[in-house]
């Protein structure tokens, strides 16, 4: 398994676990960061954070300190 701030743009990946107790994994959460939903690595900002990702049918930034929370596997 692997963070999600570690794919590269194109590549994609089922979310597996969101890490962590606080009000960050939470807010992961409610947008709509759930165990078993494909997400997939738009693009990168010109300093590689943030990153841009879809899931669920539309777009969501996310800096590389909460996509770290996230840990996928790989599709």
């Amino acid at each position: 398994m692997t963070p999600l701030d570690q794919l590269k743009p194109g590549q994609a990946g089922t979310i597996q676990q969101i890490l962590g107790e606080d009000l960050i994994s939470s807010r992961l959460l409610e947008m709509g960061l759930l165990d078993g939903e494909k997400i997939e690595v738009i693009g990168l900002a010109p300093l590689g954070d943030p990153l841009e990702v879809r899931i669920q049918g539309y777009r969501l930034s996310l800096r590389k300190a909460e996509a770290a929370r996230v840990v996928v596997q790989k599709v």
